[in-house]
């Protein structure tokens, strides 16, 4: 990958299984933001029967706590390749719903984010604050069960759990380069007040449609502002950005838009040709997306008592802290033919 604070990042997809990330180096990893195919969601039994088709066997005999067991079995054969990537001081954030499931006659909820939270715990590394990101539906099958006649009604799960790890002691930035970049990254006050809450409730999922690529009908994606924050919470600009389970890649393009490098790993070889088609008009996007973050501070900062002046931007700051950030607009995007990614950088979003 690239040095850190360089002008370009690197982003390289490898399609595999991230039970075995042999091309990535033991704690070499900053930050890990993903989100993993959920145990006990229909759309993924295919995926965890051929990763272990006692799984298949299973749910075909009507063992749910079994076919649950043994995917998350799977699953952390994963979790234990990010803990070993992970540097001391990373951060992981793990995007997972709870289950909701009828098999044979018996409704029940399978609870993904407790058994995730456990075998991290488990394995050594320390549970942080995690938030619930809430996401609010009005469909009319929302209901669950009986209706309106007690006591056969279910609540009905309208979020989904990001859960987040840290693996050793609190990082330090000991050179005035790494201080320099953590400066550089910090964000906005307002910003700040609005990620760092334990409830998001001002997101929306995504279109998981796709559009042939692929061999599955849908993808399962978070939308861009979720690890776009995740992103700019928990790393600086430079550091190391992992996503196990990249999907269309989602966090590659959080990445690049954040001055990060990134790898991720994806078992499904056709998805390879959706993350390279997300990326190819990315540059706008991305940079329309940096200006317009610009605009909502500069609106949310008017007319308020700002003791403070970005050195950069120019704009007003309610902390000193957001006097060093910079927001560098995106320059160019080159796709190689082995996977990789080249993002260049240019100058400042204003």
């Amino acid at each position: 990958m690239c040095s850190r604070g360089s002008r370009e990042t690197r982003h390289l997809i490898v399609i595999g299984n991230s039970q075995n990330m042999r091309e990535v180096e033991s704690r070499s990893v900053d930050l890990v933001v993903t989100s993993p195919p959920y145990p006990m969601i229909e759309m993924w039994d295919e995926l965890f029967g051929k990763l272990d088709p006692d799984v298949a066997e299973a749910l075909a005999r009507e063992d749910g706590t079994k076919a649950f067991d043994l995917m998350h079995v799977q699953l952390e054969k994963s979790w234990g390749e990010v803990v070993r990537t992970l540097r001391d001081g990373g951060i992981a954030c793990i995007n997972i719903g709870d289950a909701t499931r009828t098999i044979g006659n018996r409704f029940q909820m399978y609870s993904n984010h407790s058994r995730v939270t456990d075998w991290f715990e488990r394995a050594g590394v320390t549970s942080l604050p995690s938030i619930v990101w809430r996401k609010p539906t009005n469909a009319p099958n929302k209901f669950m069960g009986s209706g309106m006649l007690p006591p056969g009604a279910y609540v009905t799960l309208e979020h989904e759990h990001i859960l987040v790890f840290r693996k050793g002691s609190r990082r330090s930035f000991d050179t005035p380069e790494e201080r320099r970049l953590r400066s550089e990254s910090s964000y906005f006050w307002e910003e700040r007040n609005r990620w760092f809450s334990d409830i998001w409730s001002d997101l929306l999922g995504t279109d998981q449609s796709l559009n042939g690529n692929s061999g599955r009908q849908r993808s399962g994606a978070f939308p861009f502002e979720v690890p776009y924050r995740l992103i700019n919470m928990f790393s600086v600009k430079g550091d190391l950005v992992l996503d196990p389970f990249l999907g269309t890649g989602t966090t590659t393009l959080a990445a690049a838009a954040s001055q990060r490098d990134s790898l991720g790993y994806e078992i499904d070889k056709t998805l390879a040709a959706v993350v390279r088609d997300r990326l190819k008009g990315f540059r706008e996007t991305a940079n329309s997306y940096i200006a317009a973050r610009i605009s909502r501070h500069r609106e949310f900062a008017e007319g308020r008592k700002c003791g403070s002046v970005n050195e950069h931007h120019g704009f007003p700051c309610v902390s000193n802290q957001e006097t060093a950030i910079r927001l560098e607009l995106l320059d160019a995007v080159d796709i190689e033919d082995g996977g990789g990614v080249t993002v260049r950088y240019g100058g400042l979003a204003r």
